[in-house]
């Protein structure tokens, strides 16, 4: 086998030459405005024998190896830099990215895995789902060809089903019923043409290399090109594998972007994950000395992905990943960037503090075009709350990790959606449950039929009456919240706050207050289900899962001080309060000044509050069958004590 790739390579490499060497006389001979930087040997030898790169035409597309020829990075140093110099070449940005890699991602492929062992029956009408929008190249070929479904094992035989989504997979979409489309329905045409966005495009080189034309078309800056894939609708399978004829969305980030104010103002997906850089003059094209463009539209891609790109990363030589740890580490980079400066918003504000209790809320705004976390249902985003006092003492923390990286006190099924946080248990936990025909907790995306809770935070100008409500609902306690998503003005705020009442125990100390958010792309409890079984797929994820970093990655922080409570008055003497339990769930309060009573339990939650006159008061007490702590506040004078009520 060496042999004879070998053998191959130098067949190939030789006739490139050739070809090359004939491209370019073409090139000099019929183009007077393109010229080469490269001699026909060097072309030959950077753009083919360098790279691994599927190339070749499989009846519909072009692998990704015909565009890095001029797309890729330019050893002359010349197109595809920034003003600064540095190389922003398209496929080494792109070849890094969870894109590129989607038919090779060792969690997509133990995923399907799971879901065919579970429903054998259903394994044609699962991989065909699957393929669709992981292996475009592939599938789609294959259609156009008279198949009429393409499984896993179709795909890892075939190198352009491997190329993920690759260059064509969007710049040969057409453009009619763009956005229109979901759950890996893709309209392409038929013929060798690739859509850019600039108007009057040099065609000849192009063709002469690829034979394929560039074409002008504004429909490649469109959010609707992601539309297809990027809201997955499935067929809900039942306990016994049967059918039920319900379907559920799996995710929905192109509608949750139609229901935001970034459709409103033509803010597409590309803005943000493409986006573009328009100070400059930029060659786009290696080895052709064609005009230089004054934009040019960085191919990063960047996510939120961080986790999945280091296990493909540190897995690269295995998993058949042609990125360099360099191309890699930029990557990871861009989408560190991605999560902390675009993507939300945090404010801590000290509302109050009592002898027991520390008041504070947290606002978190979603900056993304689409809810936050979006996108496959295991992503998930929490928020960690931590007080410390003035020795260094943690006295609350709601949100802390245990060594696995898994949230500490979450509850066993899911986390229910929190107004008021009063206690560490509690914990605030951002994400989409799914639930089975029995509304049991399932992470089997077949088995999906009803979302128990959606509580992610939806993009600025989402609303519930939007004509795309039905694909992107909120679930769970979220909808009963007064503020999530909602303010003065009604809804659409793409907000939440999160009140934290902070038991303090009666430490009086200064404290220091940290919220900070957190992002999990691949959580530890999503994995237990599958884990819970064993193929191949799901043998070789489990052993790069283990030896990852699962770190989550920090999205946002701040932190605020809570003065400490000045002593001044404690004590029934200083003010000269006194309270008296009347049974039948009344108190009387006696104070020689009015003062105002707050009634706590013992988790630091306010139960009620009223205003006492001056002199005797009998209060009627709201709660039953608990030890409540009753205080009474006169200016910077306070009178506690605890109160069993039966």
């Amino acid at each position: 086998m060496p042999r004879f790739l070998d053998w191959r390579l130098l067949l190939i490499g030789t006739f490139l030459v050739g070809v090359t060497m004939a491209f370019s006389a073409d090139i000099q001979a019929g183009d007077e405005q393109a010229t080469t930087f490269h001699s026909p040997s060097e072309y030959a030898y950077f753009t083919m024998m360098m790279d691994s790169l599927p190339r070749g035409y499989n009846g519909l597309f072009e692998g990704s190896g015909a565009c890095v020829q001029c797309h890729g990075f330019d050893t002359l140093g010349i197109a595809s830099r920034d003003p600064f110099g540095n190389d922003i070449n398209l496929v080494d940005d792109w070849r890094a990215s969870m894109m590129a890699n989607s038919a090779k991602d060792p969690f997509w492929r133990a995923k399907v895995s799971h879901e065919v062992l579970l429903h054998p029956q259903h394994q044609s009408l699962i991989e065909t789902k699957c393929t669709g929008c992981h292996a475009p190249l592939g599938h789609f070929a294959a259609f156009h060809q008279g198949a009429d479904a393409y499984s896993i094992a179709e795909m890892t035989a075939d190198p352009m089903a491997l190329d993920g989504v690759s260059c064509l997979a969007c710049h040969q979409q057409s453009a009619e019923g763009l956005g229109d489309g979901h759950s890996g329905d893709l309209n392409f045409v038929s013929e060798r043409i690739a859509y850019g966005p600039f108007i009057s495009p040099l065609s000849s080189p192009m063709l002469n290399a690829t034979q394929y034309e560039p074409v002008y078309s504004p429909h490649i800056r469109d959010a609707g090109v992601c539309a297809g894939c990027h809201t997955l609708i499935t067929e809900t399978i039942d306990l016994e594998g049967n059918l039920t004829g319900n379907t559920f969305v799996e995710q929905a980030t192109y509608h949750e972007w139609l229901n935001s104010q970034y459709a409103a103002d033509e803010v597409s997906c590309q803005s943000c994950h493409m986006p573009e850089l328009s100070k400059g003059q930029f060659y786009l094209a290696e080895g052709i000395n064609a005009p230089p463009r004054d934009r040019f539209y960085l191919h990063t891609m960047a996510g939120a992905n961080v986790s999945m790109l280091k296990l493909m990363r540190d897995n690269a030589d295995e998993l058949g990943i042609s990125a360099t740890l360099l191309d890699f580490q930029e990557q990871i980079a861009n989408t560190t960037d991605m999560l902390r400066l675009r993507t939300l918003d945090i404010q801590l504000t000290e509302l109050d503090r009592t002898p027991d209790t520390a008041f504070v809320a947290v606002r978190l705004t979603n900056k993304a075009g689409h809810k936050f976390p979006s996108g496959y249902p295991s992503r998930r985003a929490f928020v960690s709350v931590v007080a410390v006092d003035a020795l260094g003492d943690t006295i609350f923390h709601s949100g802390a990790m245990d060594d696995t990286f898994e949230v500490v006190g979450h509850d066993a099924t899911y986390e229910r959606h929190y107004a008021t946080v009063r206690a560490p248990n509690e914990v605030q936990i951002y994400e989409q449950v799914l639930g089975d025909v029995n509304g049991n907790v399932t992470t089997v995306l077949t088995r999906a039929d009803v979302a128990l809770k959606d509580n992610r935070i939806p993009p600025r100008g989402f609303r519930t009456n939007h004509a795309v409500y039905d694909t992107t609902r909120i679930s769970g306690n979220a909808l009963t919240d007064s503020d999530f998503n909602r303010g003065e003005a009604g809804e659409g705020t793409g907000s939440d706050v999160v009140y934290y009442h902070i038991p303090t125990h009666g430490n009086a100390r200064e404290l220091s207050i940290t919220a900070t958010v957190y992002y999990q792309s691949i959580p530890p409890k999503w994995m237990a289900e599958m884990f819970g079984e064993t193929t191949p797929e799901i043998e070789k994820f489990r052993r790069m899962f283990n030896a990852a970093d699962k770190t989550p990655t920090l999205v946002a922080t701040a932190n605020a001080t809570v003065a400490g409570i000045v002593s001044t008055g404690h004590t029934p003497t200083e003010l000269a309060a006194t309270i008296r339990w009347m049974g039948d769930q009344h108190i009387q309060t006696t104070t020689p000044v009015d003062a105002d009573m707050r009634i706590y339990n013992l988790a630091g939650q306010l139960l009620q509050r009223n205003r006492v006159a001056a002199g005797s008061t009998i209060i009627r007490l709201n709660a039953r069958q608990q030890i409540v702590v009753v205080q009474l506040r006169a200016g910077r004078q306070t009178f506690s004590r605890q109160v069993w009520i039966p």
